[in-house]
Order: C-alpha cells, then sequence, then structure tokens
C-alpha cells in the first residue's frame, strides 16, 4: 500500500473536521506529511490544511527556519502561522521544549480541528525504549497514543505505521527539501543517544527491531485500555456521594476503595488522578499507603506534582489551585447581595439581615456561639460534631455582629436564624488551576 493511501486511512475518522493543522517543523518527517496532506487535498475533497511553526529560540541557527518553513508553504499553497515561544528552564530541556511546543500548538487549534503530527515508527520505538528504562508502567510503555484530545481539538499521529526510511526515501522521490536541526546530533540529549547509538546497534542485530518495539507499544496500548475499563467499572461502584457535596471537589469514599486489591486500587487512582495532575513514581505511591494507615483522628496528605489528596469524612479528596493557599484574610462588610471573596469564591446571605452592623470573617481560634437550646458553645467543638473537613474549617466564611457569630456558612443548624428568615450561603472554589 502506497504511503498516500497508508495515509488516507488514518485520517478517514477524521474528515469531518472544520481543519486541519500541520505541526511544522521544516524538517525531514514534517516536511513529507505536508507535502502528503497537500497532494491529497489536491485529489479529493478534504479539510482545509494549514501548518504552524513553532519557534523556541534556543539554536541561533533555527532563527533561519521559519523563512524556510515560509518558501515551502508559498510553493505548496498552504497558509503558515509562525508561533514563538519560550522554554522555561528546568532539569530537562527536551521536556520544557516539548511542553511550551504543544501549548503553543493547543493553542492554535479551533473547536473541533485536528492537528497533525509526524511521529513515525523509528519515534515510537524510542519512546518506548526511553521509558523503560525510566521503569515506566503500562500506560508508559504503551508509547505515543495515535490520538488524544489537545485543546478545542485533538491531536493524530497518522505516520506511526511508517518508517523512517520509508520518508526518506519519499522524500528523495519528490525532490524535497529540509532543514537538518543540529541538536539531532547531541547524544546528550537521550532521545538522540538512543536514536544514534542504541537503535542502529540493535537493528544490526534485529533488522525489525523498531517494527517489534512499535508492535509491543500497541499491545501495552491495548492492556492499557483494559485497565482502563476495569478503572470505570470500580469507579462506577465508588459512586456513593459526599456528605459535603457543597464543596465541589472532586471525592472518592474510602470504605469501597480499600475493599479493592493494592493493584486495583492503584489502577483506579492513576486512572482518576490523570486528568488533575502528573501521576507518581512507584516510589512515591508509599505517600499514597501512608494516608491509609495513618490514624483515624490524623490529617494525612499526600502532596502530588500539581494538587494534594487528603483524607476526611471517610473519603479522598482532591486539592488544587486556590484550595492549596490559605483565603486572604479581611474582615469584609456584609449588607446583602453577593460578596466575592479573595481566593474563596463567592458569599450570599439569603433572606431578611439580620439587624446590626454585619461582617464577614474567617476563624481564628477560641470563637463561641450562641445556639437555641445549647446556649454558648465554643465553635471548634460545633466544627467537630458536623464533621466538616480539616481543610475547609480555616476558609468556610463566618458571619459576624460585632464579636458575636452568628452564623457559619452552609452548616445545617449553625447557617442562620433558628427561625429559618435568614441564611448565610457560600459558594467554594472548585478545584481547578485559575481561580480569584
Amino acid at each position: 500500500m502506497s504511503l498516500e493511501s497508508r495515509l488516507l486511512t488514518a485520517l478517514s475518522p477524521w474528515c469531518a473536521a472544520p481543519g486541519w493543522c500541520v505541526a511544522f517543523s521544516g524538517g525531514l518527517d514534517s516536511t513529507v506529511l505536508l507535502h502528503l496532506m497537500v497532494s491529497l487535498s489536491r485529489r479529493m475533497a478534504l479539510p482545509s490544511v494549514r501548518a504552524v511553526h513553532v519557534e523556541h529560540g534556543l539554536q541561533a541557527v533555527a532563527a533561519a527556519w521559519p523563512a524556510h518553513c515560509q518558501q515551502v508553504c508559498t510553493a505548496l499553497g498552504v497558509p503558515l502561522r509562525v508561533r514563538a515561544v519560550q522554554v522555561a528552564p528546568g532539569a530537562s530541556l527536551e521536556r520544557a521544549a516539548r511542553e511550551a511546543r504543544y501549548a503553543a500548538l493547543a493553542d492554535e487549534l479551533e473547536a473541533g480541528e485536528l492537528l497533525l503530527t509526524a511521529q513515525h515508527r523509528d519515534d515510537q520505538a524510542e519512546t518506548l525504549l526511553f521509558r523503560l528504562f525510566r521503569g515506566a508502567g503500562v500506560r508508559g510503555l504503551a508509547g505515543m497514543p495515535a490520538s488524544r484530545a489537545l485543546g478545542r481539538g485533538h491531536l493524530l499521529r497518522p505516520l506511526l505505521t511508517v518508517s523512517r526510511a520509508e520518508l526518506e526515501a519519499y522524500a528523495a522521490a519528490h525532490q524535497l527539501h529540509w532543514v537538518e536541526d543540529p541538536s539531532n546530533g547531541d547524544v546528550q540529549y537521550s532521545r538522540n543517544y538512543l536514536r544514534q547509538q542504541v537503535l542502529p546497534v540493535l537493528k544490526q542485530r534485529w533488522p525489525q527491531a523498531a517494527t517489534s518495539m512499535a508492535r509491543t507499544a500497541e499491545h501495552l496500548r491495548e492492556a492499557q485500555d483494559l485497565l482502563d475499563d476495569l478503572a470505570r467499572l470500580d469507579l462506577a461502584n465508588l459512586s456513593e456521594p459526599a456528605r459535603f457535596a457543597w464543596l465541589t471537589l472532586p471525592s472518592l469514599p474510602l470504605a469501597p476503595l480499600r475493599a479493592l486489591s493494592v493493584a486495583r486500587q492503584r489502577n483506579l487512582l492513576r486512572y482518576w488522578l490523570a486528568p488533575m495532575t502528573a501521576l507518581p513514581d512507584s516510589d512515591h505511591w508509599v505517600g499514597f499507603e501512608s494516608l491509609l494507615a495513618a490514624a483515624s483522628d490524623a490529617l494525612p496528605v499526600w502532596r502530588l506534582a500539581d494538587g494534594e489528596l487528603h483524607r476526611a469524612d471517610g473519603r479522598l479528596w482532591w486539592l488544587s489551585g486556590a484550595w492549596l493557599q490559605a483565603p486572604v484574610s479581611v474582615e469584609l462588610p456584609l449588607t446583602g447581595g453577593e460578596l466575592q471573596l479573595p481566593g474563596n469564591g463567592c458569599l450570599r446571605l439569603l433572606g431578611a439581615a439580620p439587624a446590626g452592623p454585619l461582617r464577614m470573617t474567617y476563624r481564628q481560634g477560641g470563637e463561641c456561639m450562641n445556639i437555641a437550646g445549647r446556649g454558648s458553645r465554643d465553635l471548634k467543638r460545633l466544627l467537630n460534631e458536623s464533621g466538616l473537613p480539616a481543610f475547609v474549617r480555616g476558609r468556610v466564611p463566618l458571619l459576624l455582629c460585632g464579636e458575636r457569630v452568628l452564623a457559619v456558612a452552609n452548616l445545617p443548624g449553625l447557617d442562620g436564624a433558628a427561625q429559618g428568615d435568614w441564611q448565610l450561603h457560600w459558594q467554594p472554589p472548585t478545584s481547578d488551576q485559575d481561580l480569584s
């Protein structure tokens, strides 16, 4: 089957996309992909094709690449957009450049559009080896998926079954010109070392090594899909609603989770946490074991890359974004209507406001509250009786008149007048990354 036919087969499920966007570095792989896409679109009614070049600014020689890409795109009649990015410094320049590149590419996609990248079968083999040496699990060893969600659209890698040798042959047959990245020869980078030093040796002994490794990645992808199916089934059995559902935080009940085997607990948590944070390596899972084993009156926390897992009220709670920072401790006047709380959602006084100068504040310690039929009670004890998770107690709004605590937002029996003619309602922040 010709390269064009194989590409068309990979693209056929995506023909309803409003547009196709090629990630165009100017190198061999993306040059072949762009040429193939234009060739197909000239013969068939397909979505419009455009290209995006991401300029990292990491090498002086790269300054000439946007002009080269523009030349190629002009010759092919393809619109080109150049995006300059800043690569954040860090331990891995490769990873930082990749993250900056994909962030820019995701930003380019309109709703439902498809981004096409030119990774091929040899790249997949490199990925498997790279992750194998890092001790990756099934998900990591499954390699690069053929497609996944990206921004408002999707990412597709239509050349994963094609070898680099086939791309080179196509480029030679069509007299294509491309840029060579000099950093590709620098074996201090792990992927280059695998490409230059390791894979050639493996191919001398096993000529089909790249094909076999790519096939192994496909098998592992299927195994991961089955593990995800199992996780979804287990999650369906953990549907017990939270007592404090108004927190709107991701949470899981602990009792049915503990009933699963250790392997199924980890599998479920990996699946549940994946959309919210980078997953920990195997050694870091001791944090989860410590969280489960902590005494019943303890307040254990498992800190991960993008948030924290807390245990409270018989559940696991995921906290991120504004929840990881104490709310701004200010005393705000409350005169009715909606009050925006810095870093802590918003507050409303429902019904007829009680008399007196009212203000909203947070717990400092030592507060007391008058309870009908019980007299004055220590607020700390009242919060303990309510079962409110400890991570909420320092940020739940209090309504005061002078020094008297009139209400604690959202807690039945504490959130308003005994007659029910007013109520303090708090809408907490969600567990997102950008909140005010």
